[in-house]
């Protein structure tokens, strides 16, 4: 039997994509719209493409993550984005439910998170999960069952991730990614790992160990370089919480229900009449490809 998809839109990650890959384009009354027009561009066109069965999109919330709260340094030397495109996300979110697209969301959480949730619900079903991303944070949820898509050059650009691609490019399965971060940190989100561990030697030690668990059960009997071993021993507690912090959680309390994702027909006329106000032209030609 066929797997029917799920597309699982990642709308904060598309968001930043488009905004830093398209000019600054407005409106005649100069209202700021680059961010809108590349994200809806992708949306159209992941819906050509992939011809969903399912349709869902995640948002972050403007409120702190469990993460922040556990981490005050989380994120924290990120360069935070300029207003005009958080007034940008209104926008978006009203013309995703214009499409009839439901929308999920948490307090507290991340939309990987989110989205994290979404695909263990699906795992007793005929699903094939596709997540529509720009951010390799997902690449842990990759397994037969689930795909991520990353755009990265601009807004046109998908690089498809499965177990084998993941495999290929960083020598890891998708699950070990977290492991890797565990000890090497991710300087992105401002995780922080082991000090004065690399990315190879983390590397070489999950390929070693198989895993953050399994390196620190055999640590003491391997045949380590004693610096290193003694390194390990001392920032013990930093990997595991680098490795909590890198975890997507599976377990959020969300109300999904995959038949309300159901990708059918939508109210043409009122997605209509929000492009033309937006002045996108070209995406009204559009809609027919996607109805």
């Amino acid at each position: 039997m066929k797997m029917k998809k799920l597309v699982l839109i990642d709308g904060n990650a598309l968001i930043h994509r488009a905004y830093h890959a398209l000019p600054p384009l407005k409106t005649k009354k100069g209202q700021l719209v680059n961010a809108v027009y590349g994200f809806v561009s992708i949306l159209f066109r992941v819906i050509k493409e992939l011809k969903p069965a399912y349709l869902a999109a995640t948002f972050d919330l403007a409120e702190p993550t469990f993460r922040n709260v556990e981490y005050k340094e989380y994120k924290a030397k990120r360069v935070k984005p300029p207003q005009e495109l958080y007034d940008q996300i209104p926008l978006i979110k009203e013309i995703v439910r214009a499409l009839d697209i439901p929308i999920y969301e948490k307090k507290g959480f991340e939309a990987d998170d989110v989205i994290g949730t979404i695909v263990q619900k699906t795992k007793d079903k005929k699903i094939k999960n596709i997540i529509i991303t720009g951010d390799l944070d997902a690449l842990q949820l990759v397994d037969r069952q689930t795909e991520v898509y990353v755009s990265q050059k601009g807004i046109k650009d998908m690089v498809i991730y499965n177990p084998a691609m993941v495999k290929k490019r960083y020598g890891l399965a998708p699950e070990q990614t977290v492991d890797f971060k565990g000890l090497r940190g991710d300087p992105s989100d401002n995780i922080p790992g082991i000090a004065g561990i690399g990315q190879k030697t983390a590397l070489d030690l999950i390929k070693k160990f198989g895993s953050l668990k399994k390196l620190y059960q055999d640590l003491e009997g391997s045949d380590l370089n004693p610096k290193l071993k003694a390194r390990l021993l001392e920032y013990k507690e930093d990997a595991f919480f680098s490795q909590y912090l890198a975890t997507i959680k599976k377990d959020v309390a969300i109300d999904f229900n995959l038949k309300k994702c159901r990708w059918e027909k939508f109210n043409q006329s009122k997605a209509i009449k929000l492009l033309k106000k937006l002045e996108f032209n070209s995406l009204i030609k559009r809609l027919s490809e996607i109805q």
